[in-house]
């Protein structure tokens, strides 16, 4: 950095601006020449993955046979589905299989790949940490664990489960609209379409969501992910995001002030196809996930108050309600460590020291990826990547 900066000065005291000009020309030709490889490395990289991994995930030339579900006219109350319609809606969605995926994750059973610490943040009600990993295939993969002073499991699997509040109050400010589609009254399990809305060159992107809970004694396993329904058909806009995994282990924790079990833990394990190079989301999640976490918990203290009140709960609470039971033994049997377990390791020290070319390169795909705008760019990412340039720009 210091040479760069020598290298100013000196061209600055040329004895006439002519010279000037030509010497910067001459020491700017390289960085243009990282920014246009940067552009073309983000054309030429982005569309090839992604469309292997469309492919992979949802071949539209030849879908398998899946069950279908049935599309619902109103966003909060479904019509009322036979126990046939509500066994169908089971097997589409959620299963014993993602339960058990889930138990693996919280035990850290899973075989998966090291979990990095990247976070450590702490509000006077709230304290959360965060994980990130990264598969072979597929997206990277976060781990994060939030303890709320003075709130019960109970209060949070409806909290996280009312899609009406969320519009309602604003915590998640990037949902737009909610539609139920599916309910079964006997397991709880629900499909739901979700349209989100994004920010800047992003257009809204669609979800169609399976959850389901499982409870065992006051923990409460709660599981949404993205599914596939042929009665809702696809649209250009706006665009369905397929590949969509994200679930909660809530359970009673200690409280940091009293030693008290008057706390709640969540354990959320979350990652989605965010239709960008990989390498450049995790850079913007790592800068704007505190933001976004920030919002949550004010959203519970107005969800708790709220709740004291006579208002009737919504449909979506009196579903979140409808648990299915986890017997014992098979919690102990999910619990059994696999052949190869995931780590927890400490945060890696990273050096953020890096050269012009390569901002310019990763800033080239950057640019690349808002012009394309393949897919799901959320706001962390947006703001973050924007942020963390800003501050390589200060440094420079």
């Amino acid at each position: 950095m210091a040479l760069i900066l020598e290298v100013l000065v000196e061209i600055s005291r040329k004895p006439n601006f002519a010279d000037v000009v030509v010497e910067l020309a001459m020491f700017a030709a390289p960085l243009w020449i990282a920014v246009l490889a940067g552009l073309l490395l983000g054309w030429a990289w982005r569309p090839g993955w992604a469309a292997g991994l469309v492919r992979a995930l949802n071949p539209d030339s030849a879908p398998p046979p899946q069950p279908s579900c049935s599309a619902g006219p109103d966003s909060s109350v479904a019509t009322a589905p036979t126990k046939a319609d509500g066994d169908r809606s089971e097997k589409l969605a959620v299963t014993e299989e993602d339960l058990e995926h889930l138990c693996r994750l919280v035990e850290v059973t899973d075989g998966g790949p090291v979990w990095h610490k990247m976070m450590d943040k702490s509000l006077p009600n709230m304290r959360y940490l965060a994980w990130r990993r990264d598969p072979e295939t597929g997206p990277p993969q976060y781990r994060s664990s939030t303890v709320y002073e003075d709130a019960t499991p109970e209060i949070l699997r409806d909290f996280f489960w009312d899609d009406e509040f969320r519009i309602k109050n604003g915590w998640d400010d990037m949902l737009l609209q909610h539609t139920t589609l599916k309910e079964c009254p006997t397991t709880g399990t629900m499909v739901v379409q979700w349209v989100r809305k994004f920010p800047f060159f992003c257009s809204n992107r669609e979800y169609i969501i399976g959850r389901r809970i499982w409870e065992s004694g006051r923990t409460y396993y709660c599981i949404t992910k993205g599914v596939p329904c042929l009665d809702v058909p696809r649209r250009n806009k706006p665009r369905r995001v397929d590949l969509y995994y994200s679930s909660w282990c809530i359970r009673p924790a200690e409280s940091k002030r009293d030693g008290q079990m008057t706390a709640c833990e969540v354990l959320l394990f979350h990652h989605e196809d965010m239709g960008i190079p990989w390498e450049i989301a995790k850079l913007g999640v790592r800068q704007g996930m505190w933001g976004c976490v920030k919002k949550i918990e004010p959203g519970l203290r107005a969800y708790q108050a709220a709740r004291r009140t006579n208002e009737p709960p919504s449909r979506f609470v009196f579903m979140a309600q409808i648990n299915s039971k986890i017997d014992a033994e098979l919690l102990r049997s999910f619990e059994i460590s696999s052949d190869a377990s995931a780590e927890i390791v400490e945060a890696e020290k990273q050096n953020l020291a890096c050269s012009i070319p390569k901002i310019l390169l990763v800033g080239g795909a950057v640019a690349m990826a808002y012009t394309l705008d393949h897919g799901l760019l959320t706001k962390a990412v947006i703001f973050g990547v924007v942020r963390r340039f800003a501050k390589i720009g200060k440094r420079l």
